[in-house]
């Protein structure tokens, strides 16, 4: 099984087997923490062989800079069975995520784990800023 897309994003869709992706982003600043971010998604494409066929457990964990699990809500898990039809070489699949209310007590380095049979597939990095009343970084 091969990630192609992984990627937090202000919305995305699928269409008919397209992935539409807008307002992809990789940090986000405040003011004030808790920094909460009221809404975004968690766009994947999903790129799956007949190597793939059989069940396994999904899981999307979102960890703050210490490795530990952003809130209670973490992980999220999903069983995800999988089935080729005959002479099928690949398919694609797209997974959107929507997250609400996400809230991060501090700045620093989060990451948005994706794991397959509990084997890390995908990491995607969101740097959380401070910043100061005039829109420069706090230090």
């Amino acid at each position: 099984m091969d990630i192609q897309i992984a990627t937090l994003c202000d919305f995305a869709a699928d269409y008919n087997g397209k992935m539409v992706i807008n307002g992809t982003f990789d940090t986000l600043a405040g003011q004030k923490f808790p920094l909460v971010h009221p809404s975004c998604v968690l766009a994947m494409r999903l790129c799956i062989t007949p190597e793939d066929t059989g069940n396994h457990k999904f899981t999307v964990n979102i960890i703050d800079p210490d490795g530990n699990s952003l809130d209670d809500k973490m992980p999220i898990e999903a069983d995800m069975p999988i089935e080729l039809p005959a002479n099928v070489p690949f398919m694609t699949r797209n997974l959107i995520l929507n997250l609400q209310g996400l809230q991060f007590p501090e700045d620093g380095i989060y990451y948005v784990d994706i794991s397959v049979d509990e084997e890390l597939v995908s990491r995607v990095p969101l740097r959380i800023v401070e910043m100061n009343e005039d829109g420069t970084p706090a230090e």
